[in-house]
Order: C-alpha cells, then structure tokens, then sequence
C-alpha cells in the first residue's frame, strides 16, 4: 500500500475512500456543542497527547482531524480505542451530575410542597381580615338614638341601662324600660359587629358571618324550632334598611299574662342591629295594658333605624 493515502482510507479501480477495515472504536454520541468535558485517564494510563506526536488532545471530541501516524495502524488503533474510552467516560461523569442535581431538585419540590402530592388550596381563598367598609367595632348603643325618638315612643322618664358586651367594642347594647301602670315598655337594643370566621359560608368574611347570622334568625323568627318558648312571628321583609331588615310581631302569654313583642332586625355589611320592644297587653296582677302592636312596631323601627345611621 502507497503512503501517498492517509491512514484508514481504502484504494480500489482508481476510487479513494473509507477503508472498512481500519479500527473505529466503539461509537459514542458527541459531546453538547461549546462544553469541554476533561477527564481522568484510566489509573496507570497517562495522557499520551504529549508523548504521542498527532493524538488530538482529550478534550477535542471525536470529530477533531488526525494527522498521519508515521508508526503504523497498531498505536493509531490504540489510540482511538483510549480516546473513545475517555469519551465513554465523560458522558458517565455527565449522566451521573445529572442523575445528582434531578434528585435535588425533586427534593426541593417535595420540601416546599409538603409531601408528594400537591399542596392543598382553598377554593376560592379563605377570607381572615377585615375588608374595606366592614366595622370592626359599633358605637355606644345608649348614644345613638336621639332623645327626641326616645321621648316620642317612650314617654316619661325611663330608666336606662347598658348590658357589659361580652364581645368588646364590637357589641354594644342599650336597655329603656318604663314600669308605671298602666305602661310597661322594655325596649332593647343591641349591635353586634361580626369578624371573619372560617365557620361562615362563602368566603368566610365577616359580611359572610353576618348573613349567615340574619338568614338564621329570620328562619328562626318565622318558624321556632321545636320546644322553643317562642311562638311563630308574622313577618314582614323592611327594603331599603340596611342591607337586609325584617320586622316581626309575637304574642307571648305566660301564666294568665299576655305582652306583645315587636322586634326589628337588619343587617349593615357585618354589623346586625336587633331591636326588640315588649309591652305588657294584660296582666295577671296589677293594672297593666292594653297595647297597641302597630305603635310598638313603629317605635322598634324608629329605634332601628336610628342605630342604622349610626353606622355609616
């Protein structure tokens, strides 16, 4: 064979080309374009691009052009075989910091989720703090009705008296009571501003809470559940007070007596306003009643709506 022919090329009738019998070495994918991966020779195998004139250096991959080796096919052969060796090896070191940084991340997805399904989430958002235009507390309640409206419905000097709230600045509540034969009027106030509960329906806001509370009260009102002392109201939906309002008229009678109560409920964003009157129509001692129920329900719904404005 002439020298005129690189090594690994095959001469046949005039044709030059690749000689199928020059050793390859095994194949192995090149390397991702622009990264230089070096590698460790096999322990007892020295680099030998230094010692070895025309070796591509290591890091050159596959595709780097070989020059003539004036020694013959046997080094040329050994040197393809170590140089595929070190490219086996440099796609196993790479294989293997990839196999490294899945693992972190897969344990980082499962720290920051809490386990490995995926984090729980509320429909919709719970809400927990109060929104814009919602009260967290009310007024005084002895203070919010005008002495003029008190006068008018409840003549004479009556006696008033605050109940201690049991929720803090967000209740309220206010008592007048006149006791003078043939009068007896106790008239109670009483607003209540409710805060964002995760029991409420909806977003758990506290206007959701104050609905619930109004829906479950008018419910209540029309229709007592069992064994409760109070008899069905006749009610009647009060639009344009509050957001939601209601009026209700009750006969209570109790050993030989008989009072009358009209209450007005309404809600305003998360505050519920409750006013209920009571007026003894007969009693079993004394010189009490009668009673009118249409002026104890105007007087109720005086009294609401005073506390209503309150609020704005």
């Amino acid at each position: 064979m002439s020298d005129d022919y690189p090594l690994g090329s095959w001469q046949t009738a005039g044709q030059t080309g690749p000689n199928p019998m020059a050793p390859m070495g095994p194949s192995s994918p090149a390397g991702p374009p622009g990264v230089a991966f070096l590698a460790e020779p096999p322990e007892g195998e020295p680099y030998d691009d230094q010692d070895q004139p025309g070796q591509a250096p290591p890091w050159a991959g596959p595709d780097a052009e070989q020059p003539d080796d004036p020694r013959g096919p046997s080094r040329s052969s050994g040197r393809a075989e170590r140089a595929a060796a070190r490219r086996r090896r440099r796609w196993l070191y790479l294989l293997a910091a990839l196999v490294v940084v899945a693992g972190a991340v897969t344990s980082s997805v499962v720290l920051l989720t809490g386990g490995p399904g995926p984090a729980s989430v509320i429909p919709g958002g719970l809400i927990t703090t109060f929104q814009p235009g919602e009260l967290q507390q009310v007024p005084n309640a002895c203070a919010v009705v005008p002495a003029a409206i008190v006068q008018q419905y409840l003549p004479g000097k009556p006696k008033v008296a605050a109940p201690l709230p049991i929720d803090g600045a967000a209740e309220s509540a206010c008592d007048w009571t006149i006791d003078k034969a043939p009068v007896f009027r106790l008239l109670q106030l009483n607003m209540l501003a409710y805060a964002p509960s995760g029991l409420a329906s909806g977003n758990g806001s506290a206007t959701s809470a104050a609905i619930d509370a109004y829906q479950t009260t008018l419910q209540d009102t029309k229709s007592p559940p069992p064994k409760s002392p109070s008899p069905p109201a006749a009610v009647t939906l009060l639009p344009g007070l509050g957001n939601q309002a209601f009026s209700a008229v009750q006969v209570f009678r109790t050993g030989g007596s008989v009072t009358d109560v009209a209450t007005v409920i309404l809600r305003f964003r998360n505050v519920i306003v409750t006013v209920t009157l009571n007026g003894l129509d007969h009693s079993n001692r004394g010189n009490y009643g009668p009673v009118s129920s249409s002026a104890l329900s105007a007087a109720a719904l005086a009294f609401a709506q005073a506390a209503e404005a309150s609020l704005h």
